[in-house]
């Protein structure tokens, strides 16, 4: 089995779970041990789905405002959790190929492992819920026709997207490509770095 074929089937796993009571504050009840990969791609896939139906739930015309600013509130911090994870698989990667000496005609990657496999995640999600408007039995025949175009296309990226990550990580094991991960530098959650928040301490 791929890496990418495992995680898949884990994202579509952390996807079916989340959806059995499908709400927002449903506990995650994560099956894998801590500290393992399978438990950061369970976690990561489970964040990403609380926060796509976060996203959904902001966008109705009619929320009460207060409400509004703790979904975002909630979103803004559901985004870090999921920057720290995807650091922390890309950390797993790079303690995995860590004795791996790279050719010195090696190329570097435009993206950490982490990050294209953050993409794969959310590239499930699309898939399950167009999957979810295709099998809708209230939406008329154009309706069905257009989203099961765009279930094609999604289900054709993800068999690309699974192809590029298993063979980035093959190139990495080879020494053709080497990791090298920049830790996201988001300003606007430090409060020495966000001018609205050090303003506030004078």
């Amino acid at each position: 089995m791929t890496f990418t074929e495992q995680a898949n089937g884990i994202f579509r796993q952390a996807i079916c779970d989340y959806h059995l009571i499908d709400n927002v504050d449903t506990t995650m009840n994560n099956p894998f041990e801590r500290g393992t990969i399978e438990y950061n791609l369970y976690l990561k896939c489970w964040i990403d789905t609380v926060q796509w139906h976060l996203e959904d739930i902001i966008r109705d015309p009619h929320i009460n405002p207060e409400e509004a600013l703790g979904l975002k509130r909630r979103i803004d911090r559901s985004n870090q959790d999921r920057t720290d994870l995807v650091e922390e698989i890309d950390s797993y990667f790079r303690k995995l190929y860590a004795d791996v000496k790279p050719a010195a005609n090696a190329r570097l990657n435009t993206e950490s492992p982490a990050w294209a496999v953050d993409r794969l995640s959310i590239l499930a999600l699309k898939i399950y819920h167009m999957q979810e408007q295709v099998n809708r039995k209230d939406a008329d025949a154009d309706h069905i026709a257009r989203c099961q175009g765009k279930l094609d296309v999604l289900l054709e990226q993800q068999v690309d997207l699974s192809t590029a990550i298993d063979q980035l990580l093959e190139d990495i094991q080879a020494g053709r490509k080497y990791m090298k991960v920049y830790r996201q530098m988001k300003m606007y959650n430090d409060p020495s770095t966000n001018p609205i928040l050090y303003k506030d301490k004078k």
